[in-house]
């Protein structure tokens, strides 16, 4: 409770949130629920809390709290407990009829770990601290805290004992007036009252409960666990011995068991092995196919028998590089053949992969390969900002001069052996790690998750099963390396003998080239983000018949996409899953038909069951399984979870825990059980975020800023997409005191600090943690509690989105009209500049695809691409992009003159131009190579 009016903000705990959800939000309804405490039991209590120096009421109105504490997000909370208060002012005070009742809010803390008797004995000394306050009374805090706050403040959960009192309703009593007539106790501002009382020599114990303001079955769990805990308080000693634990109703207790009880075949080969068993069964069978539209060798196709030679090739060459087994090797390729000869020859050499992107900044570069400490990167070309001493060389282990490091057992003139495949008892045990991926690190440094054989084969083993993966598939492998979807993308159609169909660098982006890939390479099975799947239905390109399934994790997956895959795939299966790095790639799954209307309580498309061989609990902060509704950290079990992080056994320790006999992940995101045993993914409870599918943790961003000459201070938030729209990374700054720095306060999106900031930042992090908003503040806005106010922040950079810039230079020729009027359509934002940034008036990827999709038309050009957007930013730029990459000079701004004069006509005159009746349309010379008339 609040000890005075000059309480310190920490003493002022919130009100228990129970069970998160609400209920139906109907008309209220208060019902009843109660049990009876025979004598015998009574006295047993009663003697249990007196040898244990507290009373038999704190120790129900503990057992009360502690109930409250399961079936709530808060640790610290209140309870508005009524106090007998008649106190002595006259001889003749107890024959004066009135209410001498007042409220004491009584503070409770369960974050600590007791025994109960323990926490009977703080919640007692707590409310006698409290009580002797009792003349600023619960009322009067409670419009304080409202004055204070500006929000209504209330006390909803009240618990009134009447023990000590005698029995209110004794055979005297009874023989004057009749037995009772209970009433329910109920009042506007009131959501459940415990009460307790004596009577027939026994207790009487009632809840009087608002139902409609809790979930379906939530009050029945609650209830029941109180009564169980009081029983075992009155009849079993030891229940004051020891923490509060079981208090999950058994009904629950046995869905949980039913959806958990995953254990199935185990894998029992290496990652890579099915690929190289496949290769000696048929080795013409085509293994890699792409498509390059950018002007290189034009389709290609790679069969299994020559992907395995040039994979063993390589791996000879590393081991003439003095790889061994258990080396950690890089891989830092772009995206096509020799990406996948670089990753199956590492792991034929018995080393581990650690992808490295090739869009990664040299600082971090730096960071990865000395953190992962390998001796050996695989790259087409010298990489800035790797260490020196490590050797780099080229996939095709061909030596190139000037560059690879010459191997200190063989001449780079010598052809390197092609060795056999080691077989897998001497390239280790099935858990050795596989392959090493960075993630953002909140301390600014990335670190690096070992996943290890088993863990990513359990994974992608229970998928081939469910999907029937065969050797007439083939994947699309949209993700980078150095994310872990491309694991699946790789390695589960190269061990049944499928294909894989691949993008190059260029096509990454592309998302009409992902469909039409999709199309034109009869693709079955897509694994992506959802983003990319919101892509490639928003490009309007015909996906084709063959795609069966699409697989969905890495970030929220929205209710929409199962029926708007059906209306373009129809009977295509949809897959959502979650999980993380380090439960490796996924660990739930959530099979959802698209013709059938999705739960009403879907507010996105939840992570569902787990996996094969994979466990799922969802914890509050002691480590006790939460109820249904109640929202806690999901931890991750079983035969996927990773080794932990390289070189780091500390943070290891810290996620990686031992419970029950299993080895489970600590993941810190937010989720709840729902009552059929399904897991509902909520988000994170730290400053991790996911971009795009990526995960980011907003401290690495900061501590990037914090490298920045221009940022004195800076914050980095999440500012969420509107409906349909992906989220998008923000950022305020208070800028250093340098010359040239804009006035704080200042909408900095589109200026020069802004840019400055953007393009620092692109030197150190790779581009999906590169912020698209950046602001000016005044200085970092604080909490109440000295905290810096994310939510401040992040309504900053949202007003800034929505407010522009003020000063907007207008469209300087047709062709930068043309940009300008399709982005403010496409964007919604009907005033801008053509200097101001695309993404900071709003734009997104999902919108960048309909930007390059409506340029294309207007300009007839393929020279647009959401690659070129993203370069190109702004309108100037990318008009100049445009009239650059076309081969005729001249043609780009006379198509958009066209394209204008087209646009201001009305339908009437278009019809008759289209007919060869009008003869005002000024049309100039197109005649030249590549242009339609």
């Amino acid at each position: 409770m609040v000890a005075g009016p000059a309480a310190e903000p920490a003493r002022r705990p919130g009100l228990p949130r129970v069970a998160d959800a609400a209920g139906t939000r109907g008309r209220p309804s208060v019902a009843r629920r109660h049990f009876v405490l025979p004598p015998a039991s009574r006295d047993a209590l009663r003697a249990s809390a007196h040898s244990r120096g507290v009373t038999p009421a704190m120790a129900v109105a503990t057992a009360f709290a502690e109930v409250l504490a399961g079936w709530s997000t808060e640790s610290r909370f209140v309870l508005n407990v009524p106090m007998f208060d008649r106190e002595p002012v006259h001889p003749d005070i107890n024959q004066v009829v009135g209410d001498f009742t007042s409220s004491v809010l009584l503070e409770v803390d369960v974050t600590e770990d007791l025994p109960f008797a323990a926490r009977v004995r703080q919640i007692q000394a707590r409310l006698h601290a409290d009580a002797a306050h009792a003349e600023y009374s619960g009322v009067e805090v409670l419009r304080d805290l409202t004055r204070r706050t500006g929000e209504q403040v209330l006390a909803p959960v009240v618990f009134t004992s009447a023990l000590g009192l005698g029995e209110l309703f004794d055979a005297g009593v009874r023989r004057i007036f009749g037995d009772p007539v209970w009433i329910i106790s109920q009042g506007p501002q009131v959501l459940l009252d415990a009460q307790v009382t004596e009577i027939d020599g026994g207790l009487l114990i009632n809840w009087d409960v608002r139902e409609d303001e809790f979930p379906a079955g939530a009050v029945d769990g609650m209830f029941g666990a109180f009564e169980r805990l009081v029983r075992d308080l009155a009849t079993a000693g030891e229940a004051w011995d020891v923490p509060v634990d079981g208090l999950l109703p058994a009904a629950t207790g046995e869905i949980r068991r039913a959806v958990n009880e995953t254990a199935g075949r185990v894998p029992t080969r290496l990652l890579h092995e099915g690929f190289f068993e496949r290769a000696v069964c048929a080795p013409d069978a085509p293994a890699l196919v792409w498509d390059d539209t950018a002007g290189g060798p034009g389709r290609g196709e790679l069969s299994y028998g020559e992907l395995r030679r040039q994979a063993l090739s390589l791996a000879g060459a590393l081991v003439g590089h003095g790889v061994r087994r258990g080396d950690l090797v890089g891989v830092s390729l772009p995206k096509g053949p020799s990406q996948v000869v670089a990753v199956l020859g590492v792991l034929a050499a018995g080393a581990t992969y650690v992808p490295v992107g090739v869009e990664q900044p040299p600082t971090r570069v730096e960071r990865i390969a000395t953190a992962a400490g390998f001796g050996v990167l695989i790259t087409e070309a010298p990489r800035d900002g790797v260490p020196a001493g490590v050797v780099q060389i080229a996939p095709d282990q061909a030596a190139r001069p000037g560059w690879a490091a010459q191997s200190q057992s063989q001449s780079q003139s010598q052809p390197l052996p092609v060795p056999d495949l080691l077989a897998p008892a001497e390239l280790g045990g099935l858990d050795r790690p596989a392959y090493v991926l960075f993630t953002s690190g909140s301390t600014g440094q990335p670190k690096g998750v070992e996943v290890g054989h088993r863990a990513a084969a359990n994974t992608i083993e229970d998928l081939i099963d469910r999907l029937g993966l065969g050797a007439d598939d083939r994947t699309l492998a949209v993700s980078a390396l150095d994310f872990d979807l491309s694991v699946f993308d790789l390695f589960a159609p190269l061990s049944v003998g499928g294909a894989v169909v691949l993008l190059d660098e260029e096509s990454r982006r592309e998302a009409h080239r992902w469909a039409e890939l999709v199309r034109d390479h009869r693709v079955t099975i897509l694994n992506c983000v959802p983003t990319v799947l919101d892509l490639v239905l928003s490009a309007g390109v015909d996906l084709g018949p063959t795609l069966r399934a699409v697989l969905l994790g890495g970030d929220r997956v929205g209710v929409d996409l199962p029926g708007r895959l059906d209306a373009a795939v129809p009977g295509c299966r949809f897959l959502g899953l979650g999980g993380t790095t380090e439960t490796a790639i996924h660990s739930t799954i959530c099979e959802v038909v698209g013709t059938e209307p999705v739960p009403d309580w879907w507010r996105s498309v939840p992570y569902g069951t787990p996996l094969r061989n994979v466990r799922l609990r969802v914890v509050d902060p002691l480590g006790r399984d939460c109820p249904d509704h109640v929202t806690g950290e999901l931890w991750i079990g079983g035969d996927g979870v990773a080794r932990g992080y390289l070189g780091d056994p500390q943070r290891t320790a810290d996620r990686f825990v031992e419970y029950g006999g299993l080895r489970w992940y600590r993941t810190g995101d937010l989720a709840r059980y729902q009552p059929d045993g399904t897991v509902e993914f909520l988000g994170r409870r730290d400053h991790q975020v996911k971009i795009r599918g990526f995960r980011v943790e907003l401290g690495e961003v900061e501590a990037a800023l914090d490298t920045l000459e221009q940022v004195r201070a800076g914050v980095a938030v999440l500012v969420e997409g509107a409906a349909g729209h992906p989220a998008a990374l923000g950022a305020g700054v208070v800028p250093a005191d340098v010359a040239g720095a804009e006035p704080a306060g200042t909408d900095l999106a589109g200026t020069e600090l802004a840019t400055a900031v953007r393009e620092g930042l692109r030197g150190v992090l790779p581009p999906h943690m590169v912020p698209d908003l950046v602001v000016t503040l005044d200085s970092l806005p604080l909490t109440a509690n000295g905290k810096i106010d994310r939510k401040a922040v992040t309504a900053a950079v949202r007003h800034a989105l929505g407010a522009g810039t003020g000063e907007h230079t207008p469209p300087r020729g047709d062709l930068e009209q043309v940009v300008f009027n399709v982005w403010r359509e496409v964007l919604g934002v009907p005033e801008f500049g053509v200097t101001d940034e695309f993404f900071a008036l709003g734009g997104d990827s999902v919108l960048a695809t309909a930007v390059v999709r409506r340029l294309r038309d207007e300009l007839d050009t393929a020279a647009v691409t959401v690659r070129s957007l993203f370069a190109a930013p702004t309108v100037a730029t990318l008009a100049e992009r445009i009239r650059a990459a076309d081969p005729v000079p001249g043609r780009a701004d006379r198509v958009a003159a066209i394209a204008l004069e087209i646009a201001a006509m009305t339908d009437a005159e278009v019809a008759a131009a289209l007919g060869g009746e009008a003869t005002y349309l000024a049309e100039p010379d197109l005649a030249e190579p590549g242009c339609a008339r």
